[in-house]
């Protein structure tokens, strides 16, 4: 299993608008971080689709790695 670039080691804190859908970078190669741009392509690696519920700011997952992917988990901090 290949394994994902750490895009940065930290959380991307990102302003979601309430019933917009977003598609966050699994790979850790795009260049709209924290969200795909399609860098993935030809690898095993696919965007995971985040559905907001309500508008307000979310901490999206930079390291790649977390256990509550899209969302930091504080993973982080161990990688």
């Amino acid at each position: 299993m290949a394994e994902p670039n750490i895009a940065q080691r930290g959380p991307f804190a990102v302003d979601v608008e309430a019933g917009m859908k977003y598609f966050w970078c699994a790979c850790g190669k795009s260049g709209n971080q924290p969200f795909c741009d399609g860098s993935h392509a030809g690898s095993e690696f696919t965007p995971i689709p985040f559905d907001a519920e309500t508008s307000g700011k979310v901490f999206f997952c930079g390291c790649k790695h977390s256990n509550n992917k899209p969302h930091c988990d504080g993973t982080h901090t161990f990688v």
